[in-house]
């Protein structure tokens, strides 16, 4: 049953993808903004009570409805189950802004490519070298192929294969969102009362993200050396893991700043298993940008990936098409082992 709802659910997003604006993210935004805005009084039990009803509450709701359905007819709860997974998950929820980008490369038209880069995540682009806008157009797609795909697809098929239906697939996009959106809208300047967070919730929500994608990051790289060169994947990500500092060690404004450990791992098996060269120089948000031009406090810290150089050549555009192979070959490695764990299910 999960390897057809996946299969249908990949199916339809790719024949008619979510639009750029559409009533599920607008949703997901304003049920963080009303829970932030009543519930946060800057305590850390009330983060993480935020975060709770936020994250969890959504996905309940997702398992109350499946369970209701399965009583009904299993058709509808398998219904069910795939439209949740066609908004969680899929390729076209980022792609448009890698094919982009991936064109005004091809083309030479640089300038149009760093303002895309700028737009889609928020950065200041304007000085970046070519090769730098691809090795930041690689890591950047890498991470949104995990978070949209490979991670959504783990926490499914986990509390799926438990009867818990669809909801590991709300938690997962849910707390990947809310720790992206509350630091993001913190950083704003000029955020109305109410779209920003504590610093108390967003270090909620970025710890329970890492203990949330910690599995599944680590479930990708292994996929990625799989499908790629092996013994460089785990090679990459065994010299990130000796010479990185985990986010527990900082203090709580640092680990806001800090890359999560699991997207280094992430990127650092990606580049042993294309050999690239990844990581390095981060890019500031433009947020960052402007505080650092109107105030005196200090050097504004870089956010990023910030995962530290790893060997390889030097990132090209015809590197974007070896990219894309190689998500597309571990997308069919994980159906292929979705299948063979549900056959087991059914003969067993």
């Amino acid at each position: 049953m999960s390897f057809i709802a996946v299969l249908f659910a990949l199916i339809l997003e790719q024949a008619r993808p979510l639009g750029r604006s559409n009533w599920v993210h607008a949703g997901m935004r304003l049920w963080a903004r009303l829970c932030s805005r009543n519930l946060d009084a800057g305590q850390t039990y009330q983060g993480w009570m935020v975060w709770t009803a936020v994250v969890l509450f959504p996905a309940l709701l997702a398992l109350a409805v499946h369970l209701l359905l399965w009583d009904v007819h299993g058709l509808l709860a398998f219904a069910w189950s795939v439209g949740i997974l066609y908004v969680t998950l899929g390729f076209r929820q980022f792609s448009h802004h890698f094919t982009h980008i991936r064109d005004a490369l091809e083309d030479g038209n640089e300038p149009t490519a760093r303002q895309m880069l700028a737009q889609w995540q928020q950065v200041d682009a304007s000085e970046l070298p070519r090769s730098e806008i691809v090795r930041h157009v690689i890591e950047f797609s890498v991470l949104s192929a995990h978070r949209h795909v490979f991670g959504v697809l783990a926490w499914f098929s986990v509390l799926a294969a438990f009867g818990l239906g669809p909801a590991g697939a709300v938690l997962y996009r849910m707390a990947e969102f809310v720790a992206r959106y509350w630091v993001y809208k913190s950083r704003q300047k000029g955020v109305a009362i109410g779209e920003g967070a504590s610093p108390a919730l967003q270090l909620a929500a970025v710890q329970a993200w890492q203990m949330i994608d910690y599995l599944p990051a680590r479930i990708t790289a292994l996929g990625f050396a799989v499908v790629g060169s092996f013994e460089d994947a785990i090679d990459a990500w065994r010299n990130y893991n000796t010479h990185t500092t985990p986010p527990s060690a900082l203090p709580m404004q640092a680990a806001l700043n800090y890359a999560s450990r699991s997207d280094g791992i992430l990127l650092a098996a990606t580049s042993g298993a294309v050999n690239l060269r990844l990581g390095g120089q981060m890019l500031k948000t433009a947020s960052a940008i402007d505080e650092a031009s109107t105030t005196s406090a200090g050097p504004v810290p870089d956010s990023g990936l910030g995962m530290g150089l790893v060997a390889g050549r030097e990132p090209e555009v015809a590197h974007l098409r070896s990219i894309v192979g190689l998500v597309w070959r571990s997308v069919v490695l994980y159906m292929a082992m979705l299948a063979l764990l549900t056959l087991a299910r059914l003969l067993g």
